[in-house]
């Protein structure tokens, strides 16, 4: 069956052949792979690790990178449907893709050597090898710039000592993109796999995101070889990667509410009370409308800034409106789902509660709505209320 998005205000008029074409790929391996299995996964909190390579065969890992190194050479929109339509199926699913794509691949082709990037780029577009991040530390989250993880120089190479906390593959990771401060500045590492001195033990009794692996990384005098460093001085390289993870999650937040609102559609034409369907209420209408409305504002939203990417002009601050705004408007519609699905919310067989748990976390990681408030707050005014 061919995968129908939500799509009121016609933007198939805007999508290239091969947008649609990703789009539909994507959404449809959603619905044979992904849903079938997710509730299972979610409720046992475990990652279906199965789909690692098959999402690789329809290469959604490093959407927008170069072909050279096993990637699409795809535009930023193509990259964002994908990221639509796996947090369609599960905010987990596209987190795992995300963390891949923009937070490992980008800053390794954007920072890292030749060397580098040939070493790690195909495997990782090839889902042979998993990677994750680690900038967010027990106690700095919010304000990374006093992260105490911290390296110094050895021998042919490099002393790193610290914790990270939140890391999405974290336990699973072939290679993690670590920063640390390193004579007072921000820079990036490499750390492998098997490295003396580094462990990643999962972080368990989550409600939100079942169905990924999150971590700690710990770090007790780890050894970094000379050739794992990054170029990039200072916290505008990890905050240039979250620019581009923040980029797919304005997209996915819109998919999890796709999802949310298909189910309570479907839902209000099904159920009879009155002898009548629960759709033909006033009250029910008047929030699959809103449920629509604030989609189809976040579709527009998100293909202009697509747009906007692909040509160049796309700022941060942009962007965290993006992130901010579509996340909110997902984590409500997963609220007015469970209402018009009534006791039938919480059940399994509908996807509302866990849609509605994972968009806590969504709501939170990759900058809170509050920060990103405040990042726009200072574009617009010119003057910084948080420091």
């Amino acid at each position: 069956m061919s995968y129908k998005p939500v799509d009121y205000y016609n933007l198939d008029e805007l999508l290239t052949s091969e947008e649609k074409l990703v789009r539909d790929t994507v959404g449809n391996f959603v619905d044979e792979e992904v849903i079938p299995i997710i509730d299972k996964h979610f409720m046992a909190g475990t990652f279906p690790e199965e789909l690692v390579e098959k999402m690789a065969s329809i290469g959604v890992f490093g959407v927008t990178l170069p072909q050279e190194y096993g990637c699409a050479g795809m535009n930023n929109i193509c990259y964002g449907l994908a990221m639509q339509e796996l947090e369609r199926a599960d905010s987990a699913i596209r987190s795992f893709a995300s963390v891949q794509s923009s937070l490992v691949m980008y800053p390794i082709y954007k920072y890292g050597s030749e060397e580098q990037r040939r070493k790690w780029l195909p495997k990782l577009a090839a889902g042979t090898a998993i990677g994750c991040f680690g900038l967010t530390e027990p106690d700095y989250g919010s304000n990374p710039n006093d992260m105490i993880t911290n390296a110094v120089k050895t021998e042919g190479g490099y002393l790193l000592n610290g914790a990270k906390m939140w890391i999405t593959n974290g336990s699973v990771a072939d290679v993690c993109v670590v920063w640390a401060k390193f004579e007072g500045k921000v820079r990036g590492f490499l750390v492998e796999k098997g490295f003396k001195g580094f462990t990643a033990p999962e972080m368990k009794g989550k409600h939100s995101l079942r169905a990924s692996v999150t971590s700690e990384l710990v770090f007790q005098d780890c050894e970094i070889p000379e050739e794992n460093i990054l170029t990039i001085e200072g916290l505008r390289g990890p905050l240039s990667c979250l620019t581009q993870a923040r980029y797919g999650i304005s997209w996915g937040a819109l998919g999890a509410a796709m999802g949310l609102y298909d189910s309570s559609l479907n839902y209000a034409k099904s159920r009879i009370q009155f002898n009548k369907p629960i759709a033909s209420f006033q009250l029910v209408q008047q929030k699959l409308v809103w449920m629509l409305s604030e989609i189809t504002k976040g579709q527009l939203l998100c293909y202009h800034l697509g747009k906007m990417k692909d040509n160049g002009t796309m700022t941060p601050q942009q962007v965290s409106m993006a992130k901010r705004n579509n996340v909110s408007i997902a984590r409500e519609i997963a609220a007015v789902a469970r209402d018009i699905h009534g006791a039938n919310g919480i059940l399994d067989e509908y996807p509302v509660m866990r849609h509605m748990a994972n968009l806590e976390s969504v709501y939170t990681y990759e900058g809170t709505h509050d920060i990103h408030t405040l990042i726009l707050g200072a574009d617009i005014t010119g003057i910084q209320a948080f420091s």
